[in-house]
């Protein structure tokens, strides 16, 4: 899954293409000079709407990857608000005892958000979106502090308004190894 044009590394990668022209290979000074100028604002850091654009449309699953790594990123900056930011007001969390609501999430997950270290961390392995583009699934492994696989995660996102997707269900299962 690439991230599109403002993905890290993406200028390092634009400085050391070659392009084969027959079978001579073209200077780069010379292909900046002549193919780069479109890619300019991508190469000064600047936002590149048009491309990003396409490439979320050829890939929506890219933008659920990220917004399900953002979300595990709260716990690993230990910021409660920012996990909660990312429930839908319906969130129905699945585990020993059914949450229901965002309210009721936050509460059950305020424990895990204590103290410095993180008791578990997960990131998405796969992702599929629906041709509608308004609901997505995605599924991964969580590891413990020690980097020890213990359970796989399955989240199923909605997108509630352009852009912005929330989890409208989440359950975690053990690991069998």
């Amino acid at each position: 899954m690439t991230k599109g044009p403002a993905r890290a590394g993406y200028k390092e990668e634009l400085m050391t293409i070659r392009i084969r022209w027959a079978t001579r290979v073209v200077p780069l000074g010379l292909f900046l000079l002549l193919l780069a100028p479109p890619m300019l604002p991508a190469l000064q850091g600047e936002a590149v709407t048009a491309p990003a654009a396409e490439a979320e449309a050829n890939d929506p699953g890219s933008r659920v990857a990220d917004v399900e790594t953002a979300f595990a990123q709260t716990m690993a900056d230990r910021d409660h608000d920012a996990f909660v930011s990312f429930l839908s007001e319906e969130a129905v969390f699945l585990g020993p005892t059914v949450l229901r609501g965002r309210q009721a999430v936050a509460d059950a997950w305020q424990p895990f958000f204590a103290g410095d270290n993180a008791p578990f961390s997960w990131a998405p392995e796969t992702v599929e979106v629906l041709e509608s583009g308004n609901l997505a699934i995605s599924t991964g492994p969580v590891f413990d502090p020690e980097g020890n696989q213990t359970a796989i995660f399955t989240s199923i996102w909605r997108q509630e308004e352009p852009g912005v997707w929330r989890i409208i269900f989440d359950r975690g299962n053990k690991f069998c190894q």
